[in-house]
């Protein structure tokens, strides 16, 4: 039988790749990506030929059935997002999921994940923590704002620029304005920056300041 390897990839800093990560994708029949795009610039960067075939959310469940009768001969499997860990916020566990089903092997190595960095250099507490990633966008956004309002944990979120301010301001509402709050930006990246304050303070800041990037939000739970 095969195996499902679930492989991370640099969030930004190619130099973040793990050895054993190149290695598995090297020896892998196949490498599932998000974007064949974005993932082939990282494969060729590396001199990694290995087959790359597009796996992302729009298609997963079609492709579900197929990838579990490759596995369950002698192919093996990578899986990549276009950065950071598979399934944190990315597609990855439907495809583990049915492996686990099936007793297909799955493997996960370790490696880059934007909110790690981005809570343990906020400053606030990281013994006990919520990863929420995204917020609903519509439908239960509210409900979910109201139920973390109660959360004594550090809160951990991820956020789009254009949804940056949208998101702090009702953080504000539900939350209150002087909890303590920490975003990061673009992560490894060359304009890396993290901006600490309380929401109010924060909330000022991009507003005089456009939010640019891809962003960790991470927030200090109910006292």
């Amino acid at each position: 039988m095969g195996k499902l390897y679930l492989v991370p990839t640099p969030i930004g800093n190619l130099d973040d790749i793990t050895l054993r990560a190149i290695k598995v994708l090297k020896d892998v029949d196949l490498v599932l990506a998000e974007d064949t795009r974005t993932s082939g610039k990282l494969l060729k960067h590396f001199e990694i030929g290995t087959p790359l075939q597009s796996h992302h959310m729009h298609n997963e469940h079609k492709q579900l059935d197929a990838l579990v009768n490759k596995l369950k001969g002698e192919t093996t499997i990578a899986l990549i997002s276009d950065a950071g860990t598979p399934a944190i916020s990315d597609p990855g566990f439907l495809l583990t999921r049915a492996c686990v089903e099936n007793g297909i092997a799955v493997e996960c190595l370790p490696g880059a994940t934007a909110f790690v960095p981005a809570l343990v250099n906020s400053g606030l507490p990281n013994d006990r923590f919520v990863f929420e990633g995204f917020l609903p966008l519509k439908k239960g956004r509210q409900t979910r704002l109201e139920q973390l309002s109660e959360e004594s944990r550090t809160l951990v979120f991820y956020e789009s620029p254009h949804k940056l301010i949208k998101t702090l301001t009702q953080f504000v509402e539900y939350f209150g304005a002087d909890r303590p709050v920490s975003v990061s930006r673009e992560l490894t990246k060359l304009y890396e920056e993290t901006i600490r304050g309380t929401l109010s303070e924060v909330l000022q800041h991009f507003t005089n300041h456009p939010p640019k990037g891809e962003f960790v939000v991470v927030v200090g739970g109910k006292k």
